[in-house]
């Protein structure tokens, strides 16, 4: 029996943002808000190393919404997060298969805690909740969840890129992992793209049948995947950016430019985001346009992340060696022609900053959606709007089509959309931003979890 559409709303993260914790981006201000409106419990990793006891579970209330949280033990982090996660799964899903780094024991771990999160969760579910599942951490949770005989509705969201069928069969046991899938009743995605490749992996490699809607038939299950491009709270983000006009780091920012202007990148350091490729088009712009000499400063902003990944490491070192390259060839004692920034920021701060560049440079090589092109479309002056250089392998891409799409792995192209960035006329720049700003403000995040919530209660 279906439940009812009055029962809980039951997050479930590999992270949970608990209450007195700032919440870092959309996403978990999205999460905060549906748990509020319905009522219901966020439940996931604390994110801590149990010095004992891993999977005890630590409960906090805050009005409507409860949070439960457990420790997972080192050797469990190490194999499901840092090994079959960051190792295996990412760069797979990322279109990075050199990168994949497959070892069984990381794939016990995986399943290791996933089944720990099944037991402890299905301990807490009463008969008429709504639980949703977020991401590629928790892929098996759903077909765990219903071994324990949980009949709830369950949806899926993943929030990377999903390959092409014929990627994903060179996993070792992919039939095993993602034929899981099919215990959700939806898996929501962001692009059509990623749709069309759940479809075909389902389709052509396991042998299920494809009826209209997108509703799929796999053995004695039927579901169905559906595209919700993932939002950002629009008029917060241009409410942030206005205010930040007046904070001291921005005034700070403005003095150091001396009238300069502002090209900027915001991105955790990983091998996805195309940095590399990206100052490598930096510098190719200012090799074959002197006259920008000067002019013109790229601050590049990228916080460390998933340090024990040797990956991780390598991409850290390879773009100090590059930032240290282009100003040694093109700095003046006054100019910095580069600025590479590895802490981070609170998002108050940086929608001041995207506020004053004047371009956006947005390049990964795949990314799932991009949270920051669209930041900094929203926190853009009307009056005067910057630019924004977007990858098309990022799927902002399918809905900001004003921007400047570009092949991240062609630095001509992007020196090129640079190139046409900064010298573009206000009138396209307003005309370009109107566009991608109504975008934006349609399909926000509010938006966006509400037709995921509908779909799965429908």
């Amino acid at each position: 029996m279906s439940p009812a559409r009055g029962g809980r709303l039951i997050v479930v993260s590999n992270r949970v943002a608990l209450p007195r914790q700032t919440a870092t981006g959309g996403l978990a201000s999205a999460m905060r808000s549906a748990l509020q409106e319905r009522g219901g419990l966020w439940f996931g990793w604390s994110g801590k190393i149990a010095n004992q006891t891993a999977g005890t579970l630590r409960y906090q209330q805050d009005g409507p919404v409860r949070y439960a949280t457990m420790d997972l033990s080192r050797s469990d982090h190490d194999h499901f997060y840092d090994g079959y996660a960051n190792r295996t799964l990412w760069p797979l899903l990322h279109y990075r298969p050199d990168l994949v780094d497959y070892n069984r024991g990381h794939l016990d771990g995986y399943l290791r805690v996933n089944r720990l999160f099944a037991e402890r969760l299905a301990e807490l579910i009463e008969p008429d909740d709504v639980i949703w599942i977020n991401d590629y951490h928790l892929i098996p949770l759903a077909a765990m969840l219903r071994q324990r005989h949980i009949r709830n509705r369950i949806g899926f969201f993943l929030h990377t890129p999903l390959p092409a069928d014929g990627l994903l069969i060179t996993l070792p046991r992919h039939r095993e992992l993602l034929g899981t899938l099919a215990s959700y009743d939806l898996i929501g995605l962001h692009t059509a793209r990623d749709q069309r490749s759940l479809e075909d992996y389902f389709v052509h490699e396991l042998g299920a049948s494809l009826r209209r809607g997108h509703r799929l038939r796999y053995g004695d299950r039927r579901f169905r995947a559906g595209v919700f491009p993932i939002g950002i709270d629009t008029q917060q983000v241009a409410q942030d950016a206005k205010q930040a006009d007046s904070l001291e780091e921005i005034a700070q920012l403005r003095a150091s430019l001396d009238g300069r202007v502002l090209i900027i990148g915001v991105d955790r350091l990983d091998y996805s985001k195309g940095l590399p490729q990206r100052f490598e088009a930096y510098a190719r712009l200012l090799e074959r346009a002197p006259e920008m000499h000067r002019k013109v400063s790229f601050l590049q902003i990228a916080p460390p992340s998933r340090g024990t990944v040797p990956e991780y490491r390598q991409i850290r070192r390879e773009l100090e060696r590059s930032a240290g390259h282009i100003n040694g060839t093109y700095a003046a004692p006054d100019w910095a022609p580069i600025r590479y920034v590895n802490n981070s920021f609170p998002h108050s701060l940086l929608s001041g900053y995207y506020r004053h560049a004047k371009v956006g440079l947005v390049t990964p090589m795949r990314d799932g959606m991009n949270l920051v092109a669209k930041e900094y479309v929203a926190s853009q002056d009307p009056d005067d709007p910057g630019v924004l250089v977007l990858s098309r392998f990022a799927g902002a891409a399918q809905e900001l089509s004003q921007a400047l799409l570009v092949n991240p792995a062609d630095t001509e192209e992007v020196a090129d959309a640079l190139e046409q960035a900064l010298s573009m006329p206000l009138a396209e720049r307003r005309r370009r931003w109107r566009s991608m700003m109504d975008v934006l403000e349609k399909q926000d995040i509010t938006a966006w979890r509400q037709s995921f919530l509908g779909a799965l209660t429908d």
